[in-house]
């Protein structure tokens, strides 16, 4: 007969493979039902300005889940969505966006915010865009005038208007006044301000670095010149095993009411005015130009 202690012994050791077991059972479960991270490709403008810093945060207090951010150019956020390597994109290149939804890669396109591109530059304007009217003007005195010009070169929205508007002024720029970067929007200003380079930026971006840079706004208000961002998804038809859910739920975030509220105010405390106008539910033909010079 077995002595009670050897018993106990056995009993508890019972117990705990139990035990064991019982977790090894339930933690696929737990896996399973733990929310999954958020993959979100944007454009470098959305975390420059801080946007995203402030955003996200709430974002993933209330969907309890985490946001992996990608800030990098449009053309490369949609390439990366594009490939399915994203839940959701939040883009600032209309034309480009289109031409995604046309062919079914992105399904979902809703309008978020707007705001608009200036020209910055040297205080001096050695170019003398200054006293131009219509930006195709003074994209040919930027080629002509003698001074640097800072381009992205990196296939985002704003390096896509900057090539167009080139392509309009009859210019196709080259020679060593034209610097590619192949950076960012807030890594591009910095090198314009230090080349004394004139460049093209969206105003929030600039706003938010303007105490760092020695660089002032040179053209602005014309209505080719607005910016306007949406928030679409990779069609989960073509890429089933993406975190639909969680895309869907962060680009209903980006419009709901509260975050449309709050993309209103943003900036303003900081630098006198909102850096983004909120737009949700709108359509682009019912957008108000930006204001004329």
């Amino acid at each position: 007969m077995l002595k009670s202690a050897q018993l106990r012994g056995m009993i508890c050791g019972a117990r705990i493979a139990m035990a064991v077991a019982g977790v090894v059972l339930l933690a696929p479960a737990a896996r399973a039902q733990a929310p999954r991270d958020v993959i979100l490709a944007t454009t470098t403008s959305t975390q420059d300005t801080g946007l995203l810093d402030s955003l996200v945060p709430r974002f993933e207090r209330s969907c309890r889940c985490r946001v992996k951010t990608i800030a990098v150019g449009t053309g490369q956020s949609l390439a990366i969505g594009a490939r399915g390597e994203a839940d959701v994109v939040l883009v600032h290149a209309p034309s480009l966006e289109r031409k995604y939804v046309a062919d079914g890669t992105f399904v979902g396109r809703r309008l978020v915010m707007t705001n608009d591109f200036i020209i910055v530059g040297p205080s001096t304007d050695p170019a003398g865009i200054r006293s131009e009217r219509q930006v195709t003007d003074a994209f040919r005195r930027l080629a002509g005038g003698g001074a640097a010009f800072a381009s992205r070169g990196d296939s985002s929205g704003t390096n896509i208007l900057e090539l167009n508007l080139w392509k309009r002024a009859g210019v196709t720029p080259s020679g060593p006044w034209y610097l590619e970067i192949g950076q960012g929007m807030g890594a591009t200003l910095r090198i314009a301000s230090e080349k004394r380079a004139y460049t093209l930026t969206d105003r929030g971006t600039y706003l938010a670095l303007r105490g760092t840079l020695d660089l002032v706004i040179l053209f602005e208000g014309t209505p080719d010149l607005r910016n306007i961002y949406h928030v679409m998804l990779p069609n989960p038809d073509i890429f089933p095993s993406l975190n639909r859910a969680g895309g869907e739920a962060f680009a209903d975030f980006m419009v709901a009411p509260v975050t449309q509220a709050f993309i209103r105010r943003f900036g303003v405390g900081k630098f006198g005015q909102p850096l983004f106008v909120p737009a949700a539910g709108m359509a682009e033909e019912q957008l108000s130009p930006a204001p004329t010079r």
